[in-house]
């Protein structure tokens, strides 16, 4: 570990860190920024991505010690003082350390798909495909519940917020920098691949003509589960090419959910049947 002094917000090494808000800045460098301790430390320990720097307080820094020794000496750890440190960034940085981490070619669907089976093809696998979630907050909580619930992947449509946007990360509490993901360019074709690929397609919907949750008895092998953007749903081109349309029971007058609860639900009931215990 290379630890370096930044006295200045000027300072030319830590430009990827000043103004963190601007995310397209670094997303259009192939980075991608962490912020705070936890999320910091699954950087570093528990991602699949190369970290490229870190930057903290000598407080925040000596809390991720452990994390922080895993490091080479090619990766250089910066400390500053709180308010360097708040001022390169763009507002007080209460938990005192963040990183850049390298993106790395976007994922494809079809690698991921290959990568989920190989060495057995027979292997049960559940992903959660979202279209068109807009919102970082909702995509990163999606990832979250996936992996504490057992998902094995994400799979997202071209317009969905980037899961590694800082919001995301944050939200997901390290998740998608841990969950595999994958980019689906255009949906239709994503359902004909997952089809295909022997994952049944199910869609969350509040349409009156879904099957309810609560009377599933069984789970597809290889579930694809389906949720639509915050305002609109799913699109009338997926809703119409899926396996099954599938409703969470909600109290008269609700029409519908938020897309991470939605989700929470969803992947507990096909967990909880999986396990014999629905």
């Amino acid at each position: 570990m290379h630890r370096e002094s930044v006295e200045s917000l000027d300072d030319p090494r830590i430009a990827a860190y000043r103004d963190v808000r601007e995310a397209d800045l670094r997303a259009r460098d192939g980075l991608f920024i962490t912020e705070g301790r936890l999320n910091v430390k699954r950087l570093l320990s528990g991602s699949r991505y190369r970290t490229r720097s870190v930057f903290g307080t000598e407080v925040g820094l000596r809390a991720i010690e452990p994390a922080l020794a895993r490091l080479g000496d090619d990766t250089p750890v910066y400390v500053a003082a709180k308010p360097v440190l708040s001022a390169v960034v763009g507002y007080a940085m209460h938990r005192g350390c963040l990183a850049v981490g390298e993106r790395g070619p976007e994922p494809e669907l079809a690698p991921l798909l290959a990568s989920l089976v190989a060495g057995d093809p027979e292997r049960a696998v559940t992903l959660v495909v979202l279209e068109d979630v807009s919102n970082p907050e909702n995509v990163g909580a999606v990832f979250r519940n996936a992996l504490a619930l057992g998902a094995d992947a994400v799979v997202l449509s071209r317009r969905c917020v980037d899961p590694l946007y800082r919001r995301s990360i944050r939200v997901s509490m390290g998740a998608s920098l841990r969950l595999p993901f994958a980019r689906a360019h255009d949906a239709t074709s994503a359902l004909a691949r997952l089809a295909g690929a022997g994952f049944t397609n199910v869609a969350l919907s509040p349409n009156p003509d879904a099957t309810p949750l609560t009377r599933l008895r069984a789970v597809p092998r290889r579930l694809a589960l389906w949720l639509g953007s915050e305002g609109s749903g799913l699109s009338d081109a997926v809703l119409a090419k899926v396996d099954e349309r599938v409703a969470i029971a909600m109290a008269p007058g609700a029409d519908s959910l938020n897309v991470a609860t939605a989700s929470a639900i969803a992947l507990h009931h096909y967990r909880a049947l999986a396990e014999g215990r629905a």
